[in-house]
């Protein structure tokens, strides 16, 4: 972590606080001056991770210097015409604008004709304000999140089957588990401080087994004992066979499942047909493994050992989703693993307060404390607590539905906080056509730049981490005070604050009589005291709580209902559950199909996932050029069988195509799929690459009870793309507010282009690069790209040109320092002048290359290549290197210092160690 310079007369000031990325709730001690964040470094009182962060969390503040004000939003913009550009206003005009036209709408088309699309990574506090705004003081229920897109099958899971929506177990039971069972997780890559207690549990319990159930044999997956590789979709046959075995075995508890649970014979009857022999026909899979499976998450029946289940998006996102979390939860459930330590079905959530938006009833078919809205008395509860007649009954629209219904003209105006449904969203082509036929786009974010943006006629600046101030939940049922370090920048408000000003806007347009009672918050505490009052009795009671409390004795477990003295870290551990009976529910779950099967037009299974030091759509992640340094470019990853049935090599570029686009990027051989899938990462769109992203390619068919799309699995073909010219250009900048500004003036260009990708290098000092396979520029599309690499001036700029082989060259040097490169026609030295512009080297070696025609790197030039430990800067040339010399993990921790600072680089590191001396 490196801090900006201060002098002893700058004032050193810390704030606890948490970090904005994923669900772990990771604590973290912000150093800043009152005006500037400098450093972050884990919180060692925080519960979540005890002082590690990950490699992302480690960085934070590089995404918070004041060069990242150059993406920034700063100031309202607004524009009435579609095809005029936005213009700044003052924010009276632009809330009294919005407020005139929301009213509009909904005079003429009634409240479902406008809609509220927000976020997980929202506080609890923003929440709050919007689920009321819209069911409330609007009167519709449409108000969902991009929560629907990554753990609202979760949610359906648990409640089908525990009858609420709480994950039973905690981050303690880890240690405590003699059995980790990982579903649809890349754990070491997405939940990486979570990773390292299995690695500690592990290793202080070395007889602890570790089963993996993932397609792709990850970094998690590497390190399992018994990895599962079963096809895509293929969950509950293996589940239901694992529960056959069981039940043959009599390694089931049948004192449990007669005192605590119901429906377990019409279960029977299902599994009795799912044998190993049958289950591993349809996974593709040994049967051995499945009874293995079995054997290890019963424990032949020994009630003593604890099974542990945790599981993520490869369960959640699917179009039978819900009834994977469930088939899961029957496992637990029929061998009592449940409701003790080191046991139970934990779902790990994606974002860092997904559960806090849960908690308030931030989905369309929710209410504040987890009430349902088809029930009439939870919606009487909720009408008189807020004090109005009634909350609607209809049920609002989730988020596929609510663009759908957007696309078809019958959503008119929509609010969209905190996320990018332009990148995030299946079947990207349909959701940008949404986008730009709605009559009335807000957008409350706080980067300028995100795809979804470009869409807004109103562009609201909101606060962004370290200058918001309330709380999260986090997958424990953790919730942990976010307090702010530093004013927010320009005119940007916190999301609740902007809510609030609309909502009561709004409600004076529409003269409705209970505005004043519904909004009458003036500080975020208030906010949240309400919604605290709203769990009184529920499952969630947390009326024991306060701002104060959370402050003084550190984070919390809900139910924590007022009178106790510490929250619940387990549930269910009386047996007893939230259902009309009290028991648990056995849910039959059958065998089903991807929704989309792969064919003789489109064969190739392609699952998506997440990278190490990337998030979502990068719009933060993207900002630090070393968090490119792991995987630097959008890429395909195809199994070598593949790749050589189709005649491709390792770095092809290739035409990815489904049935709704395609996608053309390079091509990366990997040994983590299996032949007949493919792997790409969801972080890239049309921000990082010509192209939507994968997301182009994913499907909108979603699971009909939780309404979450499949956005894990798609069919496509993959073949070679016929590409004319190969170009790359890159330019090493002074800061990086220039860097990202060249970004964003580049953006347009590359949508102009077959593929093209745009990213950053380089660590201290950043360096733009762009590639692409193009048909040939013309000059004015040329001088334009040139201009915006600072290759425009001739009299400081070497250039090449052989018009026969088409190929030119252009490179500006600066005192013997190579500052900026174009190649045209010929690009094999463009990792080497990567590399030289990233380290400052010496231009000279680059002067005879550019200046000759087919010419080749020196020799002993080859480029450092990846970095695998981000922390130092370690490439995965210099560790195979130190491991073909001799050196065991121990050894290159000793000598290059990988995998001593955040460990997110650990897992890979054992896999590079173990694969070199193999």
């Amino acid at each position: 972590m490196a801090d900006t310079p201060h002098t002893p007369t700058t004032p050193r000031l810390e704030t606890r606080s948490t970090c904005c990325y994923c669900g772990v709730g990771c604590g973290v001690i912000i150093e800043h001056d009152g005006k500037q964040i400098s450093g972050v470094r884990g919180d060692p009182e925080h519960p979540a991770n005890f002082g590690r962060l990950c490699s992302k969390g480690s960085t934070l503040h590089l995404t918070m210097t004041e060069d990242s004000l150059a993406v920034r939003a700063l100031y309202p913009e607004l524009r009435k015409q579609r095809e005029q550009p936005r213009q700044r206003c003052d924010w009276h005009t632009a809330l009294d604008h919005a407020a005139e036209r929301f009213a509009s709408v909904i005079r003429e088309h009634g409240p479902d004709a406008v809609a509220f699309y927000i976020s997980g990574q929202l506080l609890t506090e923003d929440y709050y304000v919007f689920n009321k705004l819209a069911k409330g003081l609007i009167g519709t229920n449409n108000v969902d999140t991009n929560s629907r897109l990554c753990m609202s099958s979760a949610v359906a899971g648990y409640k089908l089957s525990l009858g609420a929506d709480a994950p039973p177990a905690c981050y303690e039971d880890i240690q405590h588990a003699d059995t980790l069972f990982i579903a649809g997780s890349n754990t070491a890559f997405a939940h990486p401080i979570l990773y390292r207690r299995i690695e500690d549990a592990r290793a202080a319990k070395p007889a602890m087994k570790l089963i993996v159930v993932d397609p792709r044999r990850t970094d998690t997956a590497a390190e399992a004992d018994l990895h599962l590789a079963i096809l895509p979709g293929t969950d509950i046959a293996l589940y239901n066979a694992m529960l056959h075995v069981m039940l043959w075995e009599d390694w089931i508890r049948p004192d449990y499942i007669a005192a605590h649970t119901e429906g377990f014979e019409a279960l029977r009857k299902t599994v009795r047909e799912y044998t190993p022999a049958m289950a591993a026909g349809i996974c593709g899979i040994d049967k051995k493994d499945i009874e293995k499976a079995a054997e290890w998450f019963a424990h032949a029946g020994d009630a003593s050992k604890a099974t542990l289940s945790m599981y993520c998006m490869g369960t959640n996102q699917s179009s039978h989703g819900t009834h994977n979390n469930a088939a899961i939860i029957n496992m637990h459930l029929a061998t009592a693993q449940i409701g003790k330590p080191g046991a139970g079905p934990f779902s790990l959530t994606g974002q860092p307060n997904a559960m806090g938006g849960r908690e308030v009833g931030g989905l369309a078919n929710l209410l504040s404390g987890h009430r349902d809205l088809a029930k009439p008395e939870h919606r009487a509860e909720v009408a008189q607590l807020w004090g109005i007649p009634e909350v609607p009954e209809k049920p609002g629209l989730s988020a596929v539905e609510l663009f759908d219904a957007m696309a078809a003209g019958q959503v008119k105006a929509v609010w969209i906080s905190c996320t990018n449904p332009a990148q995030s969203m299946p079947d990207q082509n349909l959701i940008r056509q949404a986008l730009s036929q709605c009559d009335f786009v807000v957008v409350q974010e706080a980067y300028r730049t995100t795809e979804t943006a470009r869409y807004a006629d109103l562009l609201l600046p909101a606060t962004s981490w370290g200058e918001k101030t309330g709380t999260v939940t986090n997958s424990e049922r953790r919730i942990s005070r976010v307090i702010q370090a530093v004013p927010a920048p320009g005119e940007a408000r916190h999301d609740w604050d902007a809510a609030l000003d609309f909502a009561r806007r709004l409600g004076n347009k529409l003269a409705n009589p209970h505005t004043a009672k519904l909004f009458p918050y003036s500080t975020e505490q208030e906010i949240w005291n309400e919604h605290r009052e709203s769990t009184r009795g529920r499952d969630l009671d947390i009326t024991g709580l306060s701002y104060a409390m959370l402050e003084q004795q550190g984070p919390q477990q809900w139910p924590f209902p007022s009178g106790a003295h510490t929250g619940k870290a387990r549930l269910y551990e009386d047996g007893r559950f939230p259902t009309d009976s009290g028991k648990a529910r056995f849910v039959v779950t059958e065998h089903r199909e991807t929704a989309e099967k792969a064919d003789s037009k489109y064969p190739i299974r392609m699952t998506t996932g997440r990278l190490r030091d990337q998030w979502h759509g990068m719009s933060r992640t993207g900002t630090v050029a070393r968090l490119y340094a792991h995987e630097a470019e959008p890429l395909i990853h195809m199994n070598a069988a593949d790749m050589a049935r189709r005649g491709l090599k390792n770095g092809d570029t290739v035409r990815v195509k489904s049935r709704r686009g395609e996608v053309i990027l390079k091509l990366r051989e990997s040994e983590s799929v299996r032949a007949g899938q493919a792997f790409m990462p969801m972080h890239w769109g049309s921000n990082a690459m010509s192209g939507l992203g994968s997301n182009a390619l994913t499907i909108k068919t979603f699971d009909p009870f939780s309404k979450q799309p499949e956005l894990k699995h798609a069919a496509v073909q993959i073949e070679k793309y016929q590409a004319a010219t190969g170009l790359v250009a890159m330019r090493r900048v002074g800061s990086n507010a220039n860097a990202l500004q060249v970004m964003e003036a580049l953006r347009p260009q590359i949508q102009n282009m077959a593929q093209a990708t745009l990213t950053l290098a380089g660590r201290d000092t950043p360096v733009v690069v762009l590639k692409a396979q193009t048909a040939a520029l013309g000059a004015e599309a040329m001088a334009a790209l040139d201009a915006s690499f600072d290759l425009a001036d001739d009299t400081h700029c070497l250039s090449y040109k052989d018009a026969r082989r088409n190929i030119s060259k252009r490179a500006r040097v600066d005192q013997n320092t190579l500052t900026a490169v174009r190649l045209t026609g010929e690009t094999r030295g463009a990792e080497w002048l990567q590399d030289m512009m990233e380290n400052n080297g010496s231009a000279s070696e680059a002067r005879k290359w550019l200046l000759a025609p087919l010419a080749e790197p020196p020799v002993g030039q080859a480029p450092r290549g990846r970095i695998v430990c981000n922390c130092f800067n370690v490439s995965e040339g210099e560790i195979s290197a130190r491991v073909a010399a001799g050196d065991s993990l121990q050894a290159l921790q000793a000598r290059l210092k990988c995998g001593t600072n955040c460990g997110s680089c650990i897992p890979e590191l054992k896999r590079l160690t173990s694969s070199t001396q193999a």
